[in-house]
Formats: structure tokens, sequence, C-alpha cells
């Protein structure tokens, strides 16, 4: 037995001892059928359901769902509100083929609000049309139909700098404290893989310990092929405490670089590990298996798309934003006019974020960033710049499209916006106050910072004063002792609470060991 299957069965096997503690029911058609065919009785015979089901995307009345099988196979799901199973009800089943790793995923529509739902997921052979595999269980909240209270988790960053799954360490830890917290769903900042970064069997540590990561074959090299981007996200699908958090909590997922190569533009200058020349190449195979690897809901308008709104319930709307698809090449950042060199979000999205924060009703706004708005950080190689910030002064760059939508905002107006990322790999929280900025048509508003949840730790890094930000709490481990691993404890994650009564929102930031590190509540404001 490989280290990987060893793995595996080991994940299988404490995922069912998790659900049977939540009381999940894994029966079905699929033990029947092994009554009727002794001879099939064992499950590799059987199609099976590989990296565990997640759900994603839920909203008042409906979800994504999905999972992947070992071949040919028809998804077929049954829908419930009571763990029980009783009066479930039986969904069309839809193919899961080679041709998207054998995964699928189904929109759940027509859902009560604000309750849980219980999903049951299972394959079907599509050669053998008798030959079912077991049922795996899921479940997810939908979004409130009225004011009840909102909790959600967020964070970025997953299996970054060599940092892999370590089973002496407890595996991808901040996930299991993650789903302690019992969140509505988890915001996924970005990161979700490191496709150019290798996960090696051993890594020496500063105090002389060794890390000992599980491997795979797909990742001893960076990601090229369409079959590596997919391994690198089967990866930490194969980690315990990912796959019990997604089973138990909906993912509401969006991406950055690592997803593709680090710091990718149009103009990236790939490193002589690729062989692979052709960046847009590489961002379309890297595309396709992120969308095919996360319950997501698909953009008819343009498929692939990433930025989309999540509404959940009368206190909150999530806008989920692509800082990556649409940029312009990572130069210096120093226009001193608004053009495609200095695009970030790129004139569509921009237009739609502001289309949307317009037309919302919700209390809060979230606006989920993949970058900060104004923590510099560089790409090395030419100098150039890698987020939004380049350094002290006026509006210049990639500033443009960030104090556009600031001064849009203060002039709808629009009230209760906050800012959510991660990627910097520590944590923190900047509160940014006009009067302080070198750019001052904006109302104040908080961005709070999180990460790595399971990467190497860095920072702090250098702010931008064009935007007036002040640091308020920020946790990195210093310029001297950067790239720490997990086991230093130093990952963390942004817990947030919207009280239903009253409408204030509490913002919390964590670290593995589940640590309140910081916290402050922000009082709602009528436009």
């Amino acid at each position: 037995m490989t280290t990987r299957d060893a793995h595996e069965t080991k994940s299988e096997a404490t995922m069912n001892i998790k659900f049977s503690r939540r009381r999940f029911l894994t029966t079905g058609a699929g033990a029947l059928g092994a009554i009727a065919m002794p001879h099939l009785s064992r499950a590799a015979d059987r199609p099976a359901v590989t990296h565990g089901v997640q759900s994603g995307d839920v909203t008042v009345d409906g979800g994504v769902v999905w999972a992947r099988t070992d071949r040919p196979s028809q998804m077929m799901v049954e829908v419930a509100t009571t763990e029980s199973f009783k009066d479930a009800r039986a969904l069309p089943p839809i193919a899961a083929l080679p041709e998207s790793d054998f995964t699928a995923k189904m929109l759940i529509e027509n859902l009560p609000g604000g309750q849980d739902i219980f999903y049951r997921v299972r394959f079907r052979d599509l050669s053998h049309s008798a030959i079912e595999g077991e049922p795996v269980v899921g479940r997810f909240r939908t979004a409130p139909a009225d004011r009840r209270d909102v909790s959600f988790v967020w964070g970025g960053d997953v299996a970054g700098q060599g940092w892999g799954i370590n089973p002496d360490d407890g595996g991808m830890f901040t996930f299991s404290a993650m789903r302690k917290h019992r969140p509505d769903f988890f915001l996924h900042s970005g990161d979700t893989i490191y496709a150019d970064g290798p996960i090696e069997s051993e890594v020496k540590l500063a105090d002389g310990k060794t890390w000992k990561n599980v491997t795979i074959p797909e990742k001893a090299k960076v990601a090229e092929t369409l079959d590596e981007y997919r391994a690198a996200h089967k990866y930490n699908l194969t980690d315990d405490n990912v796959r019990a958090l997604n089973a138990e909590v909906p993912i509401f997922v969006q991406w950055d670089d690592h997803e593709v190569t680090n710091n990718w533009s149009l103009s990236k200058e790939l490193p002589a590990s690729y062989k692979v020349r052709d960046i847009s190449l590489l961002a379309a195979r890297a595309g396709r298996a992120f969308h095919e690897m996360y319950p997501m809901r698909e953009s008819i308008i343009e498929p692939g798309r990433v930025y989309r709104q999540i509404s959940y319930g009368p206190h909150l709307d999530v806008f989920m934003l692509d800082e990556r698809s649409y940029r312009g090449p990572n130069g210096a950042n120093l226009e001193t006019a608004y053009g495609p060199a200095s695009y970030f979000l790129g004139p569509d999205q921009i237009a739609w974020l502001k289309r949307g924060l317009l037309n919302s009703r919700a209390t809060w706004k979230v606006i989920a960033s993949d970058m900060p708005l104004s923590l510099v950080v560089s790409d090395t190689p030419k100098g150039g710049s890698e987020a939004i910030a380049q350094g002290d002064g006026p509006v210049r760059g990639r500033e443009f499209e960030i104090a556009d939508i600031l001064r849009f905002i203060k002039m709808a107006p629009i009230s209760n916006t906050v800012w959510l990322t991660a990627d910097v790999h520590y944590a923190a929280a900047h509160y940014y106050d006009p009067n302080k900025a070198q750019f001052q048509e904006f109302e104040p508003f908080w961005e709070f910072v999180s990460g790595p949840l399971h990467a190497g730790t860095f920072g702090p890094n250098a702010l931008d004063n064009t935007f007036g930000p002040e640091v308020r709490f920020v946790k990195a481990p210093g310029k001297d002792n950067q790239n720490l691993p997990p086991s230093a404890g130093m990952q963390f994650f942004g817990h947030v609470k919207i009280d239903g009564a009253s409408g204030q929102m509490t913002v919390t930031l964590r670290d593995r060991a589940d640590v309140a590190l910081w916290s402050t509540t922000l009082d709602p404001k009528s436009a």
C-alpha cells in the first residue's frame, strides 16, 4: 500500500466516525446492491465517492452539491430536511465523465430558507446500471429569509511553501478549528492550492526536527498539465480536516495567483522549472481545474467567471471579486491616468460591483477581495507591483480603480461595506480614515486580513498611505522569522458573527488553536 493509499484509507475511516457522531445515516441502495449481488460486495467493485462531498454558493432557496467518483458514472443525489432522510427528494442523475475528471456538481433549488438541508450522494456505474456505490452524506444550511443570526469564517493560502499534509501535526488543523464554530459558510479567499509549489516528503526545520508530508507523484513538480492542476486540488481533499469541514459547511470560493503560478499576470515570465512557456495556456488549464473541483454556480454570460454576488439573507450580501483574470501586467504600477496598464478588476467587473452594491438591500455588504488594498506586495524579479499598492503618495496605477469604487460608495451613498482578504500570510485589522489619507473622497471603512490556513507564515508588509489605513491589530512573525511552518502555530482565520436582532457585526481574528487574538464589533449605519 502506498503512502497515499494508506492516508486515503485512514481519511475515509475518520470521516465515517465523524458522520456517526452527527448521526448521519449511510445506508441506502448501495447496501441493497451488495445483498443482491454478493460478488460485487467489495467497495472496489463499485463506484466510490473519492474525495468527500462539498456544497457551496448557498442562498435562501438553494445551493450547489459536488462530488467525485472513480469511473464513468451517474451522480445520484437525495435531499431532505431531516437527517433521517424521511420523505427525501431524489433528483435527476447527472453524468460524471473522464472529461471532468469524474467530478459532478448539481444546483439544488426550491429549498426552504433558514433550514438545515441534508443531502446524500452516491454514484451508479454508467456501464452497469445495477451497480451503485455507497452513499456519502453532507449538510448545509440555506440562507435565512428573516433577520436571524449569521456566522461565517474566512481565510486563504493552503499547502503553500512546501508545507503539505503532515499527519504527525494533525494535518490541516486550522480547518478543524473553523469547523468547531459551526459556521453558516466558509469564505475561501484564494490561493486554494499552490500549483507552483512542489510537496517533498520531508522538510528540515530550524530546530532540527523534520516535517513529514504525505506526497503524491503529481506534486513532485510544478503543475503544467490539466491533470497536474486537478491533482493539486485533490491533494488538499485527502486531508481529514478539510473533508470534515466540506461535508458540513458550504464554501464560497475565489482564486488568486497560486491556482496558476506565483504572481501571474499576462506579463508573467515563467521560471526555468516550467516546460510550458505560455502563461495563457497554463491559466486556461488551471481555470478549468478550479471550476471542476469546487461547488460554484456557473455563469452563462461568461463561462469560467469567478466574480459573483452571493446573497445570504436580509443581513448579508457577499461580493466575490476576481483580481487576477482581468488585471494588466505586473509593472511599476505608477501610471498617472487610468488605462489598460492599470487594470486590476477591469471596467466590466467594476461596473458589476457598483450595480450590485447600489441594488443591495442587505445590512452588510462584504467585499471579498483576494488581495489586500494597501499592503505593498512586490513582484520581485523586475521590481514590479503584484497588488494594488505601490508605496505612499497620490492615487496611481491600480489605485485608480479602488479610488473610483470608494468614491462611488460615498456618493451613492452605500452603507456598511467591509473588506475581507487573505494572501499575505498573517492576520491584521486595518481601519481606513479619509482624514489620514492622500485620497479623501470616501467614508471610513474596515479591512480584515486572515490566513494562512495551512502554509508558511510571513509578514508584516509595508502599508501604503494613499487611502489612510491604520493598523489596529497585526500578528506576524517579523522580518527575521519568515516562512514559519504550520506547526509553529501562526496559522490564522477570521470569524464573523452578525446578530440577527441588532444587525451588529463582530469580527474576530483567531489562530489555529482557536484562540481569539483580537475582536471588534461594528454597528450598522443607515444609508
